[in-house]
């Protein structure tokens, strides 16, 4: 690998630029840091096709879900950019078939692979332990619920009396605050959706014996999550891997000694000024053991896609500044509502922010980065990405309607129209 060493003394602490220095330590170039971090994630090199969905999802560890829908829901995204044109009837069977999955609090709410429900058992011994919460549920509605849970068998919160009390989409009913309460101290689990609503189930009756147990202490559960964390990322800070599940840089220092990754040093990655632990680097020796090489992926990504959920990770690897705008009043929004990061090359280019009329898929603001000669240089990449994700939802043509800079606007038009759908 370019650049890569070894150093000295595995007993002697750790360097001004943060990372102890060990014999397994390795020095890399940001460009094999970002080749690394892009192999990790399924986006350099072959895929595992006949793994599917299922197998990204066990890569990956945890996909992230949100209820917004452009092009199609995040949880759809995140395979389609590994994948290709993946269909919905793959992605539901990998993650609501009853036997391969669950959801559970994780970097955020996520879908994660079934052979993890036992390293949650940290979390939810934490949330047995709360004393508070912030929607107060009596004792009697949370019997009730488990109760109508063993006599019925699988419920939505619908069949348990009602998901809301007529209110926003926060103002939840009683029963929905009691099932979710128990969702996350884990006397429920959700292995199943009807439509997009979770069907809760007991665990007993969801989760197969030999993972069905909280038998993992605490620091056994942060050890591996931090381990397989990062696996999924290739190359990491201490930072990075906190994140990747929500962890705290304290948890993460308390076992990564144990959890088998390398201590690394990547160029430029080193924050000026004061360094902490939090900017220690750690690699996966998987990752060390083999240039990564393969064919780069083109293609659009959701913004919570695990590449880019962590936006000073992203920064850092990518120099790609991204922020959702979703949830910033349209007048103010710079790039647009669900603006999706253009990956082609193994460098984020540019983003767009995409809609469907009818069957036409529409960029309406399409954003390169750098000047105009880089966006035109950058143009049959995104023309490329925008016939795929056309074709993946069924649009027969694609519209360009708003380009950054103004003057790439020609150029991408023209590419879209030699680019077949």
């Amino acid at each position: 690998m370019t650049g890569a060493r070894s150093h000295p003394s595995p007993s002697s602490p750790a360097s001004p630029g943060g990372t102890p220095p060990g014999p397994r330590a390795v020095a890399l170039s940001a460009g094999d840091a970002r080749r690394i971090a892009l192999r990790a994630q399924g986006l350099l090199g072959a895929v595992d096709r006949k793994a599917g969905v299922t197998g990204v999802l066990r890569r990956l560890g945890a996909v992230q879900l949100d209820t917004i829908s452009v092009l199609a829901r995040s949880h759809e995204l995140l395979p389609y950019a590994r994948l290709g044109a993946v269909g919905r009837p793959a992605v539901e069977e990998a993650y609501w078939n009853g036997d391969l999955a669950f959801e559970y609090w994780s970097h955020a709410a996520c879908v994660l692979p079934m052979e993890e429900w036992p390293l949650f058992a940290f979390r939810r011994r934490a949330a047995r332990a709360r004393t508070s919460w912030y929607r107060q549920v009596t004792d009697a509605v949370y019997a009730k619920v488990l109760d109508q849970l063993r006599a019925e068998g699988p419920l939505t919160a619908t069949d348990l009396g009602g998901a809301k009390n007529g209110g926003p989409w926060w103002d939840w009913s009683e029963a929905k605050s009691a099932v979710e309460r128990a969702l996350m101290v884990g006397d429920v689990v959700c292995t199943r959706r009807r439509g997009w609503k979770r069907v809760y189930d007991l665990p007993e009756r969801a989760i197969p014996g030999d993972l069905l147990h909280d038998d993992l202490t605490d620091a056994e559960c942060l050890r591996r999550l931090v381990a397989r964390a990062g696996a999924a990322m290739g190359v990491a800070t201490q930072a990075d891997l906190a994140d990747y599940h929500r962890l705290t840089l304290a948890q993460v220092e308390s076992v990564i000694a144990e959890t088998g990754l390398v201590a690394a040093e990547v160029a430029d990655w080193a924050p000026a000024g004061r360094v902490t632990t939090a900017h220690r680097v750690w690699a996966d020796p998987a990752a060390l053991s083999g240039p990564p090489r393969g064919r780069h992926r083109t293609t659009l990504l959701s913004p919570f896609d695990s590449l880019v959920w962590d936006r000073p990770r992203t920064e850092r690897i990518f120099g790609f500044t991204h922020r959702l705008e979703a949830y910033v009043p349209a007048p103010k929004r710079v790039y647009g509502y669900f603006s999706m990061p253009l990956l082609a090359g193994g460098q984020l280019l540019g983003r767009v922010d995409p809609a469907r009329e009818r069957g036409t898929l529409v960029a309406r603001h399409a954003a390169f980065e750098g000047g105009v000669a880089q966006a035109v240089r950058s143009a049959p990449a995104m023309a490329e990405a925008l016939a795929e994700a056309a074709r993946w939802v069924g649009c027969g043509e694609v519209r360009v309607e708003r380009t950054t800079p103004a003057e790439a606007h020609g150029a991408l038009v023209a590419e879209v129209a030699r680019t077949p759908v």
